[in-house]
């Protein structure tokens, strides 16, 4: 009996799931809490990558302005030739998909890390991410002294 009732409550459940409306709207401004939740969590993601206005490339490219950058593009960083060859941008839905499972959204790229994150961490680190800026600036050269 509890099969029979169970099927027709499914199979509206299912029928209104599917008729609700898809938001359309901008994503929503992070709030500070989130971003801060982010700031912490990237401890999981800072052995292999650096953020900051001094940041580098280690294991993997630094992330300082990754929001809006080509994947593939931080100068002086080896990387796989399937992300070089791909046509990503980063922005927050490419974000959580890679941090969520980056072999299926670029087969064959060298970042290995299995994500044991909920949703909403995952989030939140973009949120952070979002927050830190344009590209790491290096150290800029010394100026050269006119001979004379």
């Amino acid at each position: 009996m509890r099969i029979v009732f169970a099927l027709p409550l499914l199979a509206a459940c299912a029928g209104a799931h599917a008729a609700a409306p898809v938001a359309t709207s901008a994503p929503t401004a992070p709030t500070a809490a989130q971003v801060d939740s982010g700031r912490r969590l990237f401890a999981r993601c800072a052995g292999c990558h650096q953020i900051g206005p001094n940041a580098g490339n280690v294991f993997g490219p630094q992330l300082t302005g990754v929001v809006g950058r080509k994947a593939g593009s931080v100068p002086n960083y080896s990387y796989s030739p399937a992300l070089k060859k791909s046509a990503l941008v980063w922005n927050e839905a490419t974000l959580v998909a890679f941090i969520r499972d980056s072999d299926k959204v670029v087969p064959g790229n060298k970042m290995r890390f299995f994500s044991f994150m909920s949703e909403k961490q995952v989030r939140d680190i973009v949120a952070y991410l979002g927050t830190q800026g344009g590209p790491a600036v290096a150290t800029p050269p010394r100026p050269v002294k006119p001979q004379g």
